[in-house]
């Protein structure tokens, strides 16, 4: 079965009206079509192949591979949906996944992409992506889990259609910052903040899960709308997976990236990445412009003051 991460009932149910849906027009079109166009061509050159770094974890015929592995899709059915797993476990990386969202009237249905780890006092960096009726915007969830604790979620719009192509959705996770980026451009950062007192992921190696499936009593406009049957089989692709700037955990408890290995943290300019004025510059473009749902701004759900990372 595949793993519940309910939204909260006090996230506000959206409507799209007033979006700029798909709108390229404020943003920095030249740069982020450079930057689109080279994460292309550089995930083409790194793809890994879904045979040899995923299994299939539930949904049986429902999950596939195709394309001699350059390819996977997971489906959703009334009778189930499905979901794959990495046969690696990561401590840290910089980790690319092209997909291509399910089209039409998706309402109720959520496609998740996240690292994480197991037990009750789990890491986790979540995307989760929210279906809508036909011609209204998908949602995009994030979340963040340290030590079993989340309750850390962002909401963007997208400022394109994700069904009509592949889009690179990429998580890069190294000691000092976990960064959510879209197409190259960075949605959402996480500092780590244990100065003050703010848990980070940083000791337990997390896998790379994927799953399809119907969250209809929550997932579009707070339950509201349901899932349309009529429209199943509903399907979502990946492709052009590369996590060959990541740090595989071993059986043994050793990671590829010790300071022994070619791959070590002093070869690796991903493992000490933060922002950059540019970056940051087109962060507070996405957030200004898309975000629909930030919790450190939530000050009716949190009475008692917002956790220490938002100040």
């Amino acid at each position: 079965m595949p793993p519940k991460f309910p939204i909260l009932s006090h996230f506000p149910i959206n409507s799209p009206s007033s979006l700029k849906t798909y709108s390229m027009a404020s943003s920095p079109s030249s740069l982020l079509g450079f930057v689109i166009c080279t994460f292309c061509s550089v995930m083409a050159a790194f793809a890994a192949n879904f045979y040899e770094e995923f299994d299939i974890t539930w949904g049986n015929d429902r999950a596939k591979v195709l394309d001699k592995g350059q390819l996977l899709t997971l489906s959703l059915d009334k009778a189930s949906g499905s979901g794959f797993k990495s046969k690696n476990e990561y401590l840290f990386g910089n980790i690319d996944m092209q997909l291509k969202l399910v089209p039409g009237n998706s309402a109720g249905t959520v496609t998740a992409y996240y690292l994480s780890s197991l037990g009750s006092t789990h890491d986790e960096i979540d995307f989760e992506f929210l279906g809508n009726l036909s011609g209204d915007p998908y949602i995009l969830h994030t979340n963040l889990f340290s030590q079993g604790k989340g309750n850390r979620e962002q909401q963007f719009y997208l400022w394109f259609d994700p069904t009509a192509d592949f889009h690179t959705y990429s998580i890069l996770w190294n000691p000092q910052n976990i960064l959510f980026s879209v197409d190259g451009t960075p949605i959402r950062v996480f500092k780590n903040l244990e100065g003050k007192g703010v848990p980070y992921p940083k000791k337990q190696p997390m896998r790379i899960y994927s799953s399809l499936w119907n969250a209809d009593d929550w997932a579009t406009r707070g339950g509201l709308i349901k899932t349309d049957w009529s429209q199943a089989p509903f399907t979502a692709s990946y492709r052009n997976y590369d996590a060959s700037n990541a740090c595989v955990w071993s059986s043994s408890g050793t990671s590829s990236c010790s300071s022994r290995s070619p791959s070590s943290i002093n070869n690796n300019p991903w493992m000490k990445h933060e922002l950059d004025s540019t970056s940051q510059a087109r962060l507070k473009w996405v957030q200004k412009n898309y975000m629909i749902y930030n919790y450190c701004t939530d000050i009716k759900r949190f009475p008692e003051g917002l956790p220490p990372e938002c100040a």
